[in-house]
């Protein structure tokens, strides 16, 4: 008879183990990271600073603008040799402005960045938006 266990065998339920250490996951807390709201407090706060409440935030998808863009430097690709490019039909709403254009295009978009638009015109090619009498003319309108 050497182990502790055999010591109780057949005299006790428990085996020298106390009532709750002989099921399941005992001593552990439960498994994993279980049983972590109240003990084992430094442990989360040293290794899981974030773990207890809430970070950033989501604004409301009505508020999100999520463009489907393209860049400058895609557009001679997408041009196939011809000199207008249609991105609204091709269900893209913004182009930006990474990479070089070399052939002078007409490109026909809804937005577009300020670069972009620079970029297309230093080639020589212009940009049609589809913003551009959205605000009106409020500008001027106080001149006495």
């Amino acid at each position: 008879m050497g182990t502790k266990a055999n010591k109780h065998r057949g005299r006790n339920r428990y085996h020298g183990r106390g009532k709750k250490a002989g099921r399941g996951a005992g001593k552990r807390g439960g498994r994993g990271n279980a049983g972590m709201n109240k003990h084992r407090v430094m442990t989360r706060i040293k290794y899981m600073p974030k773990h207890w409440g809430m970070h950033g935030f989501n604004r409301h998808p009505s508020l999100r603008t999520v463009h489907v863009t393209a860049n400058v430097g895609q557009l001679e690709d997408m041009a196939n040799g011809e000199s207008t490019v249609d991105l609204t039909s091709m269900g893209i709403d913004k182009l930006l402005g990474s990479g070089q254009v070399r052939t002078a295009l007409t490109v026909v978009v809804e937005e577009a960045s300020a670069r972009a638009v620079e970029k297309i015109q230093a080639a020589g090619g212009t940009v049609e938006t589809g913003d551009d009498d959205e605000w009106g003319d409020f500008e001027d309108e106080d001149e006495d």
